[in-house]
């Protein structure tokens, strides 16, 4: 089925602090996913948690939705949804649940192989802003890299090996005597697994209480003297232009810069 009428997007169980920011008649949606929240739930209780408040199969990579998130009434004998009627949105990309921003998913099966294909031949135009320690040499560079990514126990862990990875990096607002941080919008050209955040610790650039990667005596002083404790790494923005059904679409998606990015510049 292509795309999903208003009611079905009105009536999702969306995650706390979790926003709608955009949706197609093909069904693309973009969300605003606050930092702590969960792209899908990882294991049985994280859905209130996660990014919408419903089951997750790992196999297909969709969230599978109840009668209720179609916009309709599942009780009304007379409604097409009193069979138990069920739906799927399909989750085209992940944020770690510390990162904040954009995160995309689309109603529709065949759409979401096509886009996870444009995923994989690098052609999603992705913007992320953060907030690091310290200040770049450069207001604008390219960052390449070659990193190793492992996964075990669910857990995974980057370092520098033999992967490629790219990202185009430029300065939004320099370190300040006040507040010894730089704001800067990092452009990936990759998709590695803590990319961005790997990159940035190996520039002597961690980024702000990232507990992973970053400096863990600069988090702690940080956080006693802010009182904020976050990851400040946030997805701003991403967009792309996709054929479905005989015609070509552009779709974009800007999340709100979250206020205590600014509020320590």
């Amino acid at each position: 089925m292509s795309g999903s009428g208003e009611g079905f997007w009105a009536a999702l169980p969306l995650g706390r602090g979790v926003v709608l920011l955009a949706c197609d008649c093909n069904g693309v949606a973009a969300f605003a996913k606050p930092s702590g929240t969960l792209s899908h739930p990882n294991k049985p209780g994280d859905e209130p948690r996660s990014l919408l408040r419903a089951p997750y199969d790992f196999d297909g990579e969709y969230y599978e939705l109840g009668p209720r998130a179609v916009g309709r009434r599942a009780d009304d004998p007379e409604s097409p949804d009193a069979d138990h009627t069920r739906r799927r949105l399909w989750l085209l990309n992940r944020l770690d649940s510390a990162t904040s921003g954009v995160i995309l998913a689309v109603s529709d099966e065949a759409l979401a192989t096509v886009i996870r294909a444009q995923f994989k031949r690098k052609q999603i135009q992705k913007a992320y802003l953060a907030l690091v320690f310290g200040k770049p040499a450069k207001p604008a560079d390219l960052w390449r890299d070659r990193l190793a990514v492992e996964k075990q126990g669910g857990r995974i862990r980057t370092s520098m090996g033999a992967i490629p990875a790219e990202s185009r990096m430029s300065v939004v607002r320099g370190g300040e005597s006040r507040a010894p941080v730089s704001l800067i919008r990092l452009e990936p050209r990759t998709g590695r697994s803590h990319q961005l955040r790997v990159q940035c610790a190996r520039r002597g650039l961690p980024i702000v209480g990232d507990r992973t990667y970053g400096d863990f005596a600069r988090n702690r002083e940080w956080a006693k003297r802010t009182g904020a404790s976050r990851m400040f790494l946030h997805s701003f923005e991403t967009r792309f232009s996709y054929e479905f059904g005989g015609r070509t679409r552009e779709f974009a998606a800007q999340a709100p810069v979250p206020p205590e990015f600014e509020a320590f510049l």
